[in-house]
Order: C-alpha cells, then sequence, then structure tokens
C-alpha cells in the first residue's frame, strides 16, 4: 500500500507548479497573475443546487428477496460546475439515523418534496460546502430510510452500503434513479475524490470503510466513533449493558426491514452471546485488525469523558493507524458523547473546511504542516501539541501498597512505598458492591470503605501529564465463580470541567441561532448556539476500564473461577490526555461493579488482591523521572515542565460566523 508521507504531498504540488509554469508560457497575462487558491469560497448557488437521488446497487441480498440490495444516496451539487464541464469532490456521511432518530443536536431528519427529492439535509455540511464547489452525498444504510437491505450494526451490509457508493462514485459500481427500476445513472460530474465524515455509528462506518481500502476514499472525519463493536459491548468479557446489537437494528430499521430481516436479526442475537465470548461476528466488526489498508488521511475527533462510544475506541484506532503511517490529526474534548460543531462551533467549522480544502481540493493551506493534536484542558480552553502522545511520553510502571488504613493505600515507583505499615507485598480486599460507581469510590477514596481499593500518590509538587492508554495488572482471588474488576485514575483537587455527566454531556443549548453557510426555504443553515456546561468538583475521574475476571487467560473467552484460587489479569484503561496539577494527586482505584457502566456479575464475591503482583502502566510526559520529581518534593524547573502543554499555551479564540 501507498503510504502519504510529506515528500509525496511536496512532490504533487512540484508537479503541479512546473504544469503551472508551463501553462504560464501559452496563456494572457490575466492568467500568469492568478495566486494559488488558499480557501475554498461560496461563489455556488445554494438555491440553485442540483438535488437528485441514486439507488445504488451494493451487489448483497440481506433481505431475500432474490434482488440484489439498492441503497439510496441523496445528493445535492453545484449546477454551474457542472454547466461548465468541471467536476467537483464528495463530502459524505452515510447513516442509519436519516429517518428514524435524526442527527445532530437538534435531530433534524431528511425530508423531501413532492418529487421524491431532498429538500432537508440534516446538518450544516451541505449548506456550507456545496457553495464551496463540493458535493454533499447523504446515504442511508442498507435497511434504513429509503435503502433496501438489513441492518446488520457494522457488518459486511452496513460497510458495503457505504463502500458501493464510493465506488459509484468512481465508476466501478452502478446506480439506478429509483429503488425498483429505472434508469441507470453515472456519476459524472464527480472527480470522485471522496471524504467521509459522521457521528457515532456515521463515524464508525467511515473508518470501517477505509479498512477496506477503498480507492477514490482520501480523508475520513470520524467523530466520536466505534473501532471495533466488541468493545462497545463488552471489556473482557464484562458487559456495558443488557442489549446487544439486535437492539440497535431494531431502533434504525425502515418499515420494510422489520417485515423481511428476521434471519439478520436471529445472526445478531446468536452472534453476541451475554458470556462476553468472542465470536465471528465480531471479528467480521473489528476494524483495527484492518488499519493497515487504510488509504485515507484521518481528522479524529472524540471527547474524553465519553461514557457511550468510550475514550478506548479512538486510542486503539490511533495506534493502528500510526503503524499504518497514515496522515493524522487529533481533537480530544472534555465533553462526552458530544460533535464539535456544539462544543468548539466556529474553530470547528473554520478547521473542517481547511481540512476538506487540503485533502479534496488539494490546496496548500498549511493545515498539514499545524501541530498533530488539539486538547481541551479546561472548558473552552484548548491547547495544542505537535505530534500526540508527545515523543516525550513514556510508558511508567507503578506499584500500588498498603497504608496506615485498610483500603487507603499509596501508589509510587517502586514496590514498598507505603507510608505506614505497607511493604508492597500486602493484601487488600473488598467486596463487589453494585450499587456503587466510580463517583463514590472517588468521594470516599480517604476513608476505609468496603466496596474499594485506593491507591493516591503525594500531593504533587509539578504538573504530571499522562497522554495514551494505561493498564493495570491485577492478581485477584475470588470468593464466588465469577467477578467483574474495574479500575479508574483519579485526578484528586478541585478543578472545574465540563459536566459530562449530565444528560447533554458537557453542553447548554440555547435560543439563539448561528448560521453557517446558505439557507432555501426548507433547509436552514441556521443552527442554535451551546456554550459549555460546567461542574465545579473535587476530583475527576479520567480514565476507566473494566474485565471480566474468568477472562484471565484469554480476552476472548471467559471460564468459570475457582474460589480461593488467584488469578491475574489486565485491564485496559481508556486514552486520554490528562494534567494532574502541582498540589493534586493521582489515585487508582481497584473494585468490582461499575454501577451504569458495567453489568454485575451472577454472584457477589470478596476479591483479595496481592499487591505485589498488582500494578498500573501509565504513559507519562517525562516517564519515571518526572513522576520522581513530581512527587519528592522538589521545585527546580524541567523541560518536561516547560512543554507540559505542548507547542502553545491555552486558548479561548472566538471567531465570527461563517456564512
Amino acid at each position: 500500500m501507498q503510504k502519504r508521507t510529506r515528500f509525496t504531498i511536496y512532490r504533487t504540488y512540484a508537479t503541479a507548479s512546473v504544469a503551472a509554469l508551463l501553462a504560464a508560457f501559452l496563456t494572457p497575462a490575466a492568467a500568469q497573475a492568478a495566486p494559488a487558491p488558499k480557501e475554498s469560497q461560496p461563489v455556488h448557488s445554494y438555491a440553485h443546487a442540483v438535488r437528485e437521488s441514486v439507488w445504488v446497487d451494493t451487489g448483497l441480498d440481506g433481505d431475500g428477496d432474490g434482488r440484489t440490495d439498492r441503497v439510496a444516496a441523496d445528493i445535492v451539487r453545484p449546477r454551474e460546475p457542472a454547466r461548465q464541464g468541471r467536476k467537483v469532490p464528495v463530502i459524505m456521511d452515510a447513516s442509519p439515523y436519516y429517518s428514524c432518530c435524526g442527527r445532530g443536536n437538534e435531530n433534524q431528519k431528511k425530508t423531501y418534496d413532492t418529487r421524491g427529492r431532498v429538500a432537508r439535509m440534516p446538518l450544516f455540511y451541505d449548506n456550507y460546502f456545496v457553495p464551496r464547489g463540493y458535493a454533499f452525498v447523504g446515504v442511508d444504510l442498507a435497511g434504513t430510510n429509503r435503502s433496501d437491505g438489513c441492518v446488520d450494526v457494522g457488518g459486511r451490509s452496513d460497510i458495503r452500503s457505504a463502500k458501493a457508493v464510493i465506488d459509484w462514485l468512481n465508476g466501478r459500481a452502478r446506480a439506478y434513479t429509483s429503488r425498483r427500476g429505472g434508469t441507470a445513472v453515472k456519476a459524472t460530474w464527480t472527480n470522485g475524490r471522496t471524504g467521509m465524515i459522521g457521528k457515532s455509528w456515521d463515524g464508525t462506518i467511515a473508518g470501517g470503510v477505509a479498512a477496506t481500502g477503498v480507492k477514490g476514499l482520501k480523508t475520513i472525519v470520524p467523530i466520536s466513533a466505534i473501532s471495533s463493536w466488541y468493545d462497545y459491548y463488552f471489556a473482557k468479557g464484562a458487559p456495558f449493558s443488557e442489549f446487544g446489537p439486535d437492539w440497535l437494528s431494531f431502533a434504525v430499521q425502515s418499515d420494510n426491514a422489520s417485515r423481511h430481516c428476521a434471519a439478520t436479526e436471529r445472526k445478531l442475537i446468536d452472534g453476541a452471546p451475554r458470556s462476553g465470548d468472542w465470536t465471528p461476528l465480531w471479528t467480521e466488526r473489528d476494524y483495527v485488525k484492518d488499519a493497515a489498508k487504510v488509504r485515507a488521511s484521518v481528522f479524529l475527533v472524540h471527547g474524553t469523558q465519553d461514557l457511550n462510544v468510550r475514550a478506548k475506541h479512538f486510542g486503539q484506532w490511533w495506534a493502528a493507524l500510526a503503524k499504518n503511517g497514515a496522515e493524522r490529526k487529533i481533537w480530544l474534548s472534555q465533553t462526552g458523547h458530544v460533535d464539535p460543531f456544539d462544543f468548539r462551533r466556529a474553530d470547528w467549522v473554520r478547521t473542517l473546511h481547511r481540512w476538506f480544502d487540503h485533502e479534496l481540493l488539494g490546496y496548500d493551506n498549511g493545515i498539514d504542516r499545524e501541530p498533530m493534536a488539539d486538547i481541551e484542558r479546561h472548558p473552552d480552553q484548548w491547547v495544542t501539541s505537535n505530534v500526540w502522545p508527545p515523543h516525550a511520553t513514556h510508558t511508567t510502571t507503578l506499584h500500588p501498597a498498603t497504608g496506615n488504613r485498610p483500603g487507603v493505600g499509596t501508589l509510587g515507583l517502586s514496590k514498598g512505598t507505603g507510608t505506614g505499615t505497607g511493604t508492597g507485598t500486602g493484601t487488600e480486599r473488598f467486596t463487589d458492591n453494585r450499587a456503587r460507581s466510580e463517583t463514590d469510590w472517588a468521594a470516599r477514596i480517604g476513608s476505609t470503605t468496603p466496596e474499594k481499593a485506593g491507591f493516591l500518590t503525594k500531593p504533587l509538587t509539578r504538573d504530571l501529564r499522562l497522554s495514551g492508554s494505561t493498564k493495570v495488572t491485577v492478581t485477584a482471588t475470588p470468593t464466588t465463580s465469577t467477578a467483574h474488576l474495574s479500575a479508574v485514575l483519579v485526578d484528586l483537587g478541585p478543578a472545574t470541567i465540563r459536566d459530562y455527566a449530565d444528560k447533554a454531556e458537557g453542553i447548554t443549548t440555547l435560543t439563539n441561532r448561528t448560521c453557517w453557510g446558505s439557507s432555501t426555504k426548507r433547509d436552514s443553515a441556521c443552527f442554535k448556539a451551546t456554550r459549555a456546561k460546567k461542574k465545579s468538583v473535587d476530583y475527576t475521574v479520567f480514565s476507566r476500564g473494566w474485565a471480566d475476571l474468568g477472562n484471565h487467560a484469554s480476552d476472548r473467552k471467559g471460564a468459570p473461577l475457582t474460589p480461593g484460587k488467584a488469578y491475574t489479569i489486565t485491564l485496559d484503561l481508556a486514552a486520554t490526555d490528562h494534567v494532574v496539577p502541582k498540589g493534586h494527586r493521582l489515585a487508582l482505584i481497584v473494585a468490582g461493579t461499575d454501577k451504569n457502566l458495567i453489568d454485575p456479575p451472577s454472584t457477589t464475591p470478596t476479591l483479595t488482591l496481592d499487591l505485589a503482583r498488582t500494578s498500573v502502566r501509565v504513559p507519562l510526559l517525562g516517564g519515571a523521572a518526572a513522576f520522581a520529581r513530581a512527587t519528592s518534593g522538589g521545585t527546580s524547573a524541567t523541560p518536561e515542565a516547560r512543554v507540559l502543554d505542548g507547542v502553545r499555551a491555552p486558548h479561548t479564540v472566538q471567531r465570527a460566523p461563517g456564512n
């Protein structure tokens, strides 16, 4: 696979420059003076844009009716380039939500005129980008809205729904003017260069399609996206919800699909057993394993406090793409499951515009030479890093030890760092309490409580930055045949954060609107404004992970436990980028059921932790030396401290809304 490098980008520009130089000798002086474009402009009419629908043949027969399925693709594209014989690139959002649930903060759905053409396309993408010379394509995944087939929740049919449209845009698939017949139609108006975007399930499909290596897909912008569907439902055997993928299928499928897709629904039920064992169904829906096939660049956005599509998803996808050498950019917010249009609107539209101009129009606007990562350090305060995680980040092993009170221990670089009787070879005990959550544990971390074991550093004398994914290895002896484990990292100290636990997950929706692009009577470019919903706290849980202890021997298959026998298992905590400030403490909590996040086991075990065989590997900027300095009591400045937040200081830049 050809990797995109800065050299190949410059070579492309150099070739273009030579062509431009030759053209200069053959064109009038006015043309010679025209500067290279840096930004696409809204010069095309949105009111007179072409609106059409096609049905693309997927080659599958998911609903078993004897005909290959056709998926609906609704298109809004500028009329002027087609008249002039110019071809345009495509921005695509393939979604199951266009008719059942809606998109965006205002739950917008597609609407149609009397001729069946899309009259309102959800979100601002068409309003903003069509006047700037892009086509926008909204694809109904198989089994949803106006598409044939069945919803298979991230499987072959879901991915083929969108991939087939990209193939059609590049002349490799067939499309028709109607669902059941009609005339064959070709996408003569596009150059085939496609960028996929979407939040949640939509962004998941973008990643899944990119992992097929399909030609013509130049970039993806996955927002709060799933990278492996197993990890959406389970964490090493521990279930997140009583509902399986069959429930999601039922929620989004069209009436036609509900009558013909019983076989697909049965496969979803049988292939996703509540035991949490890995099955071929999960292999089909694991995009991380195919990251090496990705040809597209990736602009990834995720909330580090997203408890729906948890932050592990972006962490493992990002790491796999790094091995591939893909061109990448990332935004990490303090929000939960929230679109950047609703937590950083002006900067988001501006940055997305520049990203698509660069990736789809080939403009040399410098975005590829800017810092890789934007990170929300405090509500509406952002910092950047040239690369993410920073080069100076090193995995550092910390060890828990007993303290002066049961259940309240210490955390340090070496075994035997306890301030009381601890030697690092002792034990801690706790009993699973399904009525308690991570916030209950953190609020009482300094007290002896029966449902958790907590381990704290000394108050820090310097800021300590964690960037990346943490692993906690636990050796535990259960009293029953089943046991679930939770491990969380906590920043102990006062802070003002986005209220991610609120139902809006960190934002407040206002009544006034801001406008982003052009409008028609039936498709407004104006959306309700938002602001950060903040909360003052005494502690912040900033990374978390879970496991079924029965999966100790295999991530993919569990087994009953023998009471009284010790087992060792590693919990994968979610990726994050968090600074524990000077004066705060870093804490590790190990407990059982995390209420509302994982389901409890069938028994109520008491677990004994062997601290000599329990440790946490954290990604620290500056590594072990930074940790030692931050917990030693010294005060001198260090290079790590000076570059702690990356290359730029926090900022709250606000720009005027676009038109």
